[in-house]
């Protein structure tokens, strides 16, 4: 997959396009992109993303955007396994949020070589999100692109959204968010040194960078770990501000993994989030926080037991 920022294309072929922020990749996003690689191959064209980077409601109200659902690198990961062909990256920046909504249609003729251009029901754009389907319609028709509109997906009779899914996520309804997304709901970051707690009482963690402005949930869960270099691993996971450990109020995600002792530095994993066990609680000391990580430890075994005892008995 090539990624590109700004919208200048590296040529003039045209290309099938979607826009967007994709936060998440679910199941409305991913619907959206296979009716892209839908058309893209039936008129012999490449796909393409346009994504932006920070968030719209990140740059307007930094303080009062929502939590981010994947980084930019777990999107593109994501938008990489739905077999998207381009992505632009456009920067979201003042500049930018000034651009007219008919300047930015111009920009996907003029720079892109748009072909077609499909886009969500409700997608707004331009300066004051003046921009919608009509006004894209319409100017398509004038430069010899066509335009599509894909309604929202429903489960249950529920539109999918990005919205809903950080409800069900902060609610700790792991499953919902499972259904929403088509996938487990994961974190995916770089190991990085910690403050070595976790090995001192005798529960050891990887220490997973996280790029979110903020995390969508918090908890002690349930977890499956998995890496460019190692095989997919069962853990227990917390991922909160840790309040009986520190008083800075930094989210941090720490993920102690079952039977495994390697060392794993600098690698890069993916942290799947199977199961809320319970939120997180300010103990009275670490000889407390112990005794109830070992309990949670033992929970994170029984789901794993009872996971392949349902397996073997469907198989």
């Amino acid at each position: 997959m090539l990624i590109l920022r700004g919208l200048q294309s590296p040529d003039r072929q045209p290309v099938a396009v979607t826009i967007g922020n994709f936060d998440g990749v679910h199941l409305g996003h991913q619907a959206l992109l296979a009716q892209l690689r839908s058309v893209a191959q039936a008129r012999g064209l490449p796909t393409a993303v346009v994504i932006f980077e920070p968030h719209p409601r990140e740059f307007f109200t930094p303080d009062q955007a929502p939590a981010r659902l994947s980084s930019l690198r777990e999107k593109l990961e994501l938008l990489a396994e739905n077999q998207m062909d381009r992505v632009h990256v456009c920067r979201f920046n003042k500049q930018f949020a000034q651009m007219g909504a008919a300047d930015f249609i111009h920009a996907l003729h003029e720079k892109m070589h748009a072909g077609h251009v499909l886009i969500g029901d409700d997608f707004r754009f331009g300066s004051g999100r003046s921009g919608d389907f009509a006004l894209m319609e319409k100017i398509g028709m004038q430069h010899g692109f066509s335009v599509e509109a894909m309604r929202s997906v429903l489960h249950d009779g529920v539109r999918v959204s990005s919205t809903g899914l950080r409800a069900v996520l902060a609610a700790g309804d792991l499953r919902a968010a499972t259904r929403c997304l088509g996938r487990p709901y994961s974190i995916s970051g770089r190991v990085v040194h910690g403050d070595s707690i976790g090995r001192e009482i005798g529960y050891p963690t990887a220490n997973v960078q996280l790029k979110h402005n903020r995390p969508p949930l918090s908890g002690i869960f349930v977890v499956r770990v998995s890496g460019d270099h190692i095989s997919p691993l069962h853990g227990a996971a917390s991922l909160g501000v840790r309040p009986t450990v520190a008083s800075n109020g930094r989210a941090v995600l720490e993920a102690h993994l079952l039977d495994f002792a390697q060392d794993i530095y600098g690698q890069h994993l993916r942290v799947e989030f199977l199961h809320k066990l319970r939120d997180e609680v300010k103990f009275p000391d670490l000889k407390s926080l112990t005794q109830q990580i070992a309990l949670d430890v033992e929970q994170t075994r029984k789901f794993f037991h009872h996971l392949d005892v349902d397996a073997q008995k469907k198989s």
